[in-house]
């Protein structure tokens, strides 16, 4: 393996680092003049770059539409050539250039200049023909690029990359997204089970609830759980409702106090109250926390904060095999 071309990589991740870095003093007023013009936006914002930076801006415009600005991406040829039927007069242009004189991004701005449409551009150089074109300018300049030729697109449209998350992550805390927001929105594969999928939804119900009554033996309840399989039993009092539960853990550590007639003593004796529950609508991912803080694999579910009596239970186990992680 050749140092040089570990040197060489280094040298490029810290040259477009620095150029990430520099974004920072550039968030000013006219970035918030771009975020303004996207919230009031009536319609969708419409992100068009030719070339590298058109991949840019395919990714801008869907990490937007995924964070509750509706946007889509038009490539400029495209556009020139009949797609401009999808822009409305309630649209907002952002459009990325880093000479600022991509000819057909110019061609098209003209267009949008002319249907009376707000233009933000990201550009390379302030003083180019798109940056006079347009309302609002961010800047993404950058000192060089980070290949040794100076040519190759790289810092550059790192740095529109980086301009746009921001963007993309003022607009979302702007709109006050939520989660259930993004899970509407992402509905399906891992992080769509992760924003979605609730406690109700793998519970264990009806008869697989283990419960036992609070006046039989600690044999009994050991039974009781040994025939759910989840590890625990609830104990209920005669008015159905759940007083405390039992363990194997808690078992086997009342069999290890050395009581030899353990096993034919009263449940009650080794139980615990006031147990935690959990409601039935929490995301399962939420469950899976409170597993882990309080280092317990299963937790009774109730229908509302006040009721004591179970409708579901889950283990951790039901957890995992969801996929949510």
């Amino acid at each position: 393996m050749s140092k040089s071309n570990i040197e060489v990589g280094q040298r490029a991740i810290r040259i477009e680092t620095e150029s990430i870095r520099a974004l920072e003093e550039r968030i000013n007023s006219d970035f918030n003049e771009a975020v303004i013009a996207i919230l009031n936006c009536k319609g969708r914002v419409i992100v068009t770059g030719m070339g590298k930076a058109g991949l840019i801006s395919q990714k801008i415009a869907s990490t937007l539409a995924s964070s509750g600005t509706p946007a889509i991406f038009i490539h400029p040829g495209d556009a020139l050539h009949g797609d401009l039927g999808m822009v409305t007069q309630d649209d907002v242009i952002v459009a990325l250039s880093n000479s600022g004189e991509t000819s057909e991004v110019l061609e098209i701005g003209h267009v949008f200049k002319n249907m009376g449409l707000t233009v933000v551009a990201f550009v390379g150089r302030c003083s180019s023909s798109l940056a006079r074109l347009s309302d609002i300018v961010l800047d993404t300049s950058v000192e060089r690029e980070a290949g040794s030729l100076n040519l190759v697109p790289t810092a550059s449209t790192t740095a529109m990359l980086v301009m746009g998350d921001a963007l993309a992550v003022s607009l979302l805390e702007a709109r006050k997204f939520k989660h259930a927001d993004f899970a509407s929105l992402h509905p399906s594969g891992t992080l769509g089970k992760k924003l979605r999928l609730k406690v109700k939804d793998i519970m264990h119900t009806s008869d697989e609830i283990p419960t036992v009554s609070n006046n039989i033996t600690v044999r009994d309840a050991l039974f009781a759980i040994s025939a759910k399989g989840l590890g625990v039993t609830g104990v209920m009092n005669g008015k159905g409702e759940m007083i405390g539960i039992i363990t194997d853990g808690d078992i086997r550590r009342g069999f290890e106090t050395g009581s030899k007639d353990i096993f034919d003593k009263p449940a009650e004796i080794l139980m615990t109250k006031n147990p935690r529950w959990i409601s039935q609508d929490m995301l399962a991912l939420d469950a899976l926390e409170v597993m882990e803080t309080y280092s317990i694999t299963s937790l009774f579910v109730h229908n509302g904060p006040n009721e004591l009596i179970p409708i579901g239970i889950i283990h951790i186990h039901d957890i995992l095999k969801s996929g949510i992680i």
